[in-house]
C-alpha cells in the first residue's frame, strides 16, 4: 500500500497562527474538563469521603483492568446550560477483566446523583452505544433519583422541559436496559447508594446486581413515602437494605462487605460471562504513523475559512501512513481510500472542500465498496455543503447529493466520524453526521456545526426581508437590517461553536486532534465487538 507523503512547513506562519489558535481551544477544553471532573464541588466531595464512599471516576478506575484506558463519552454535557458540566453522570468505555464494556457512574457529589433531563440524554446515549455496538453494561448507582426540583415552564431551551414530558420520556431508559439483557447482552448494576422510586428499576432490571452491606438502599418508597402512603413504620435497612434485599426478597445476587469488595465481584461475574466478539481483530500491521500527531494542531486552526488537505490529517493518524487512494483524480473535493487504524482495516472520506456531482458520485461508490468487502467507514468531516448554483442544479447536484446520502443511510457497515472543521448543512448528513446511526462522533475543539454558517444565514435573512418589504411596497430600513444581521450572527456564532454542541450531548464528545488516532482505534475495537457486515441492497440511486 502506498505511503502518504506531507509536507507541512512547521515554520510557516500559517501553520503556527494554527498551532497557537489550536493549544488556546484545547486549554479551554481542558479547563472544563477539569470542572467536571470536580464534581459537585469541594464541599461536596469533603462530604462524599466522610462517609467513607470512593468518587465516581475512582470506582470505574478500580472498576477497569489495571492501567487499561476509558474512553469517556460526552464529558461536557451540560455545558453552555444550567446544568453541571458533566451533568452528574460519568459515561464510557473501558475494559472490565479483558471485556469492553459500557460503563454509566451516577456522581452523588452533583444533586445526590439525581437524573436530570440532560444527563437523561447521556444515558439514553450509553445504552444506545452498548445495544448497536453490542457491549456489556455496568451502571455504578448512586442516586437520588429524578430531579424534582424545578417547576414546569422554567426552562429557557429545549433541554428545560417540564417534569411532566422528562418523566414521561424518561422511562425509556427502563425500555432500553431490558433490550439489552433480550438481545443477550449482559447487564449489571452495583448499588454503591440510594437507589429509589423509579431508580429503583435500573438495578432491577439489571441481569446482575452487587450490593454493599450498610451502604446499598432500593425500594419503590423510602419510609417517609410508606409512612405517607400506608402509615407503616419502617427504616431504611428493612425496608430496602442489601441484606434484606440477599436474604428476603432476593433482589440482590450478590452481597460485599465494602465498595472495594463490590468491585471485586463485579469483576468476578464480567470475567465468567465468557464474552466472545462477534467482528473480526485487528488484521493489518500497526505501525505508529510515519508523521508526529503534534503537527495535526498546527495543519488545521480556528479559522474554517482557511483549508487544509484531509490527506495531511490522514497521514498522521492510519498505520504506517499508509493509504491506498481510490479515484483520485476524480471527484477531487472529496478523498477517499483504504487504510488501517491500530490494526484495523477502514475506509476513509474526507472532505477537501465542497461536494460536487462528481465528489458525491465517487463517495455513494466508495460506500458501496466498503459494503462489499464489511470494512467500516471513518469520515473526517470539514464541509460546508453541496455546491449551489444554476450550472450545479442543471448538472444534477440534488439527485448526485442524495445518492450520497442513500448509500450512508443504507450502509449497514459501521460509521464513525470525526469533525476536523466545518459541519454545515446536508454535508453533515453526507459525512456520516450524528442522525444517521453513526456508532460515534467526535469533534475537534475548533469544529462547527450549523445549517449553514453565520455570516450565510445572516444574508440569506437579509434578502428574504428585502424580497418581503419590496412585495408590500414598503421601504426597506438599512440600519435595522444591519442590526438584525449584527444579531444573527452573534448567535449563530456562539450556537455552532463545538463548545456549545457538545453541552448538549449533540455528539460523543470533544477531542485533542492528537488524540484521534487513539480514540478511533478504540472505537473501532469496540463497534467489533458486533458483527461488521454490509448491506447486501441499497435505496433506489436516482441516475
Amino acid at each position: 500500500m502506498a505511503v502518504l507523503a506531507s509536507h507541512v512547513d512547521t515554520r510557516a506562519e500559517r501553520y503556527q497562527a494554527n498551532r497557537a489558535g489550536m493549544l488556546g481551544l484545547i486549554a479551554e477544553m481542558d479547563g472544563l474538563l477539569e470542572q467536571a471532573r470536580a464534581g459537585g464541588g469541594e464541599r461536596a466531595i469533603t462530604r462524599h469521603r466522610s462517609r467513607g464512599k470512593l468518587l465516581a471516576r475512582e470506582r470505574i478506575e478500580l472498576l477497569i483492568d489495571r492501567d487499561s484506558p476509558f474512553l469517556e463519552l460526552s464529558p461536557l454535557a451540560g455545558y453552555y446550560t444550567e446544568f453541571p458540566i458533566g451533568g452528574g453522570l460519568v459515561t464510557g468505555i473501558g475494559v472490565v477483566s479483558g471485556v469492553e464494556t459500557v460503563i454509566l457512574a451516577n456522581d452523588p457529589t452533583v444533586i445526590g446523583g439525581a437524573m436530570t433531563q440532560l444527563n437523561g440524554k447521556k444515558l439514553d446515549r450509553a445504552l444506545e452505544i452498548a445495544r448497536v455496538n453490542r457491549l456489556p453494561y455496568v451502571q455504578l448507582t448512586e442516586s437520588a433519583g429524578a430531579d424534582l426540583r424545578r417547576e414546569p415552564g422554567d426552562y429557557e431551551d429545549e433541554l428545560r422541559r417540564s417534569i411532566a414530558q422528562h418523566f414521561a420520556e424518561s422511562g425509556r431508559l427502563f425500555h432500553d436496559i431490558t433490550q439489552l439483557s433480550a438481545l443477550g447482552i449482559p447487564t449489571m448494576s452495583i448499588v454503591f447508594g440510594s437507589s429509589t422510586a423509579g431508580g429503583a428499576y435500573q438495578p432491577g432490571l439489571s441481569d446482575y446486581i452487587v450490593m454493599i452491606k450498610e451502604r446499598s438502599k432500593v425500594f419503590l418508597g423510602g419510609p417517609p413515602l410508606v409512612k405517607m402512603a400506608t402509615g407503616e413504620d419502617s427504616g431504611d435497612e428493612e425496608l430496602g437494605g442489601a441484606e434484606m434485599h440477599a436474604s428476603v426478597s432476593g433482589l440482590a445476587d450478590y452481597l460485599a462487605e465494602d465498595e472495594m469488595d463490590a468491585i471485586r465481584q463485579a469483576r468476578e461475574v464480567m470475567a465468567h460471562l465468557n464474552w466472545r466478539k462477534h467482528g473480526y481483530g485487528p488484521t493489518q500491521p500497526a505501525g505508529p504513523p510515519l508523521y508526529d500527531a503534534d503537527e495535526l494542531l498546527g495543519i488545521v486552526g480556528p479559522d474554517l475559512k482557511v483549508p487544509f488537505d484531509v490527506r495531511d490529517v490522514i497521514a498522521r493518524v492510519v498505520d504506517g501512513s499508509r493509504f491506498e487512494e481510490f479515484k483520485p483524480r476524480y471527484g477531487r473535493t472529496l478523498v477517499t481510500g483504504w487504510a488501517s487504524i491500530h490494526g484495523f482495516p477502514v475506509g476513509i472520506i474526507g472532505n477537501n472542500g465542497v461536494l460536487f456531482s462528481d465528489s458525491s458520485q465517487k463517495a455513494t461508490q466508495f460506500i458501496q465498496l466498503c459494503n462489499q468487502h464489511d470494512v467500516p467507514i471513518v469520515f473526517l468531516q470539514n464541509i460546508t455543503g453541496y455546491m449551489v448554483g444554476k450550472e450545479y442544479e442543471q448538472g444534477g447536484i440534488v439527485k448526485d447529493g442524495s445518492k450520497m446520502i442513500n448509500a450512508v443511510s443504507n450502509s449497514t457497515v459501521p460509521h464513525i466520524t470525526v469533525i476536523l472543521g466545518a459541519s454545515y448543512g446536508a454535508g453533515n448528513y453526507g459525512m456520516g453526521g450524528k442522525a444517521f446511526d453513526t456508532r460515534f462522533v467526535f469533534a475537534w475543539p475548533n469544529a462547527k456545526i450549523a445549517v449553514m454558517g453565520p455570516a450565510q444565514m445572516a444574508g440569506v435573512m437579509s434578502i428574504v426581508r428585502r424580497g418581503q418589504a419590496r412585495a408590500a411596497g414598503r421601504e426597506f430600513d438599512e440600519e435595522e437590517d444591519q442590526r438584525i444581521q449584527a444579531l444573527v450572527i452573534e448567535r449563530n456564532e456562539k450556537e455552532s461553536l463545538e463548545f456549545y454542541a457538545t453541552g448538549r450531548v449533540a455528539d460523543d464528545g470533544m477531542i485533542d486532534p492528537r488524540d484521534t488516532r487513539t480514540v478511533l482505534g478504540m472505537a473501532l475495537s469496540a463497534v467489533h465487538s458486533n458483527e461488521v457486515k454490509g448491506a447486501g441492497r441499497f435505496g433506489v440511486f436516482r441516475m
